[in-house]
């Protein structure tokens, strides 16, 4: 129309001139009039800075602050930063009660609300500021799915804590207090004054757990700016690059970069090679899976695999090795890890800089120290994590083999079994469970849990009492970054969905072989299906989000995704 070009306030390539431009769009104008925007603002691109701000928990406390400087480096870049929030949920706080089934599911639930503002709004671009665990792979997913300019900026790792002497205390250690005051080697006293020395400051926790596994994998797959993935929280770095990414996302509108030209196949590839050679969290194979399948990439287990025996475990952090976040960054962070495995990662992969990470590495000196090791001298000779087969994970299994002492790399031992987290740790506490023993969790998938709980008050039991030597753990469930000790998990198919383990009895005898990446029990085919009749899975209560979760969700060794496909079926 002739008169739509007395509206025509913006360049009609832009998304968000669906509602600045046009007769008809009087109402949106007055809308958008009414929150601030002016003439001028209605020509510029607007451009999304969504953040998980939350007062409930300690990674997101100070997320807003980081907002602030995004939205000062999209402004002087020339865009209008609208603020929005998205959920937070604390892993830490849901450990070990009902609570934890709902991380994972919300991982869906964020990607899924920043489709809903960002397609609703038309934005151009995006910042995304997460802060823990399930909330940066969320992120992460809804970046590949809607495919415009995008930079993320995590909250960064919190400062350690100082207990008894120890300047590098962090929560990792603090999780195993409670076996201790139960075998009597530290006092109900000591684990209170620990309680509240382990986290100092505002941050996702010190050690390298699944939101700073996620946080330096942001890095590594080239979706944040350098420096992003162990900048501390609470440091003026982590506000610089905070303003950087404002400015970096309106590059990336003008080039039309978007994620997808980023997160491609041989950058996932380097996430994997990033996540074994820091020995990052077992939770990064379900999110890596569930990033591809949102990008559109092939992945599988077998990647995972065949990287760990390539990429060995460089980074000496805790709860695997000695060192917090921190001292990572201090000594060159994620770009000075990729420069130690450079021979082994793809340097052709594009990152929001604009540049590759071989153009990027061009600068990167990276000296090898007690932080960072060299490949040729590692912690470990082969990755943080390992993928196990056999007849009773036919799909697969994970272990975080870098958490694992080396006389437990081989281990059998009898099944114990468990249809529940609270069950199994009754018995750990009452010291039932004895030397040799394979504590088995059924129904703790993402179907049968639902939700796929960690088992991290199961693992720190186990740590605390020092049984870590005399006992392994076998699930469907998943574990905390957190976790160390011989715990494997992700067991598909899941109980819930008929898979061995559901038929596992007390007494079978369960084989570990993790150079062998196996995980077999003692049961014959025959005797497989004779416990399979008149099968029928057990169903824990669930409320509606939960039920909803269950009937769509996939199994943990597609990365436990919520499958359109299932809404047709």
């Amino acid at each position: 129309m002739e008169l739509d070009k007395n509206f025509e306030l913006k360049d009609p390539s832009l998304r968000s001139s669906m509602i600045t431009n046009g007769l008809g769009k009087s109402g949106q104008r007055a809308l958008l009039y009414a929150t601030g925007i002016d003439d001028e603002d209605m020509k510029k691109p607007f451009v999304a800075v969504i953040s998980s701000f939350s007062e409930m928990v300690p990674g997101h406390t100070h997320l807003r602050e980081l907002c602030e400087q995004v939205k000062l480096g999209i402004a002087e870049a020339g865009g209008v930063p609208r603020q929005s929030e998205t959920i937070a949920i604390c892993d830490g706080l849901c450990q070990g009660h009902e609570g934890m089934r709902y991380p994972l599911p919300s991982r869906d639930l964020i990607a899924d609300s920043i489709e809903m503002v960002v397609e609703a709004h038309h934005f151009d671009a995006m910042v995304l500021i997460p802060g823990c665990d399930k909330i940066t792979p969320g992120m992460l997913m809804a970046a590949a799915r809607l495919d415009i300019p995008t930079v993320i900026i995590p909250g960064g790792p919190m400062m350690p804590g100082n207990y008894g002497g120890n300047p590098l205390f962090c929560s990792s250690e603090l999780r195993e207090f409670p076996g201790r005051v139960e075998a009597g080697t530290c006092t109900i006293d000591e684990m209170k004054k620990a309680e509240k020395a382990a986290l100092p400051t505002a941050g996702s926790c010190a050690h390298l757990g699944t939101a700073n596994s996620m946080c330096m994998l942001t890095e590594v797959l080239g979706m944040s700016v350098p420096g992003a993935g162990t900048a501390p929280a609470v440091s003026t770095k982590r506000k610089r690059l905070a303003k950087e990414s404002g400015r970096r996302v309106m590059e990336l509108l003008k080039a039309g970069i978007t994620p997808r030209k980023i997160l491609t196949r041989e950058a996932l590839l380097n996430g994997i090679a990033g996540a074994m050679a820091t020995g990052s969290s077992t939770n990064l194979v379900l999110h890596l899976m569930a990033i591809a399948h949102e990008a559109g990439v092939e992945l599988s287990l077998k990647d995972f695999d065949r990287i760990s025996r390539e990429v060995p475990f460089i980074c000496n952090l805790q709860p695997s090795g000695k060192y917090p976040i921190i001292s990572l960054d201090s000594s060159g962070g994620i770009p000075a890890v990729m420069k130690m495995i450079e021979s082994r990662i793809h340097k052709e992969a594009l990152t929001v800089t604009g540049k590759t990470w071989g153009e990027i590495l061009l600068d990167v000196e990276a000296k090898p120290d007690d932080v960072l090791r060299t490949m040729e001298e590692p912690q470990k000779a082969e990755g943080g994590i390992a993928i196990l087969y056999g007849n009773l994970a036919p799909s697969g299994a994970v272990v975080k083999q870098s958490g694992v002492k080396e006389s437990m790399y081989h281990f059998k031992g009898k099944a114990r079994v468990f249809k529940s987290m609270e069950e199994a740790d009754e018995a750990i506490s009452s010291g039932s469970i004895e030397k040799g023993t394979v504590i088995v969790l059924q129904y703790e998938g993402p179907k049968g849990g639902p939700g796929m709980r960690e088992m991290l008050s199961t693992t720190s039991l186990i740590m605390g009492r020092g049984m870590d030597e005399d006992v392994a753990l076998v699930t469907d469930g998943r574990f905390s970054g957190a976790t160390h000790g011989p715990c494997i998990g992700h067991v598909s198919p899941e109980a819930a969905s008929g898979g061995p383990i559901a038929f596992v009895r007390d007494g079978d005898v369960i084989e570990i072989d993790i150079p062998g990446r196996k995980l077999s029990i003692d049961v014959s085919d025959e005797e497989f299906e004779k416990r399979k009749q008149g099968w029928a899975p057990y169903v824990k209560p669930r409320k509606p989000a939960l039920a909803k979760y269950a009937a769509l969700v996939s199994s943990a060794d597609t990365g436990a995704i919520v499958d359109v496909e299932n809404l047709r079926t």
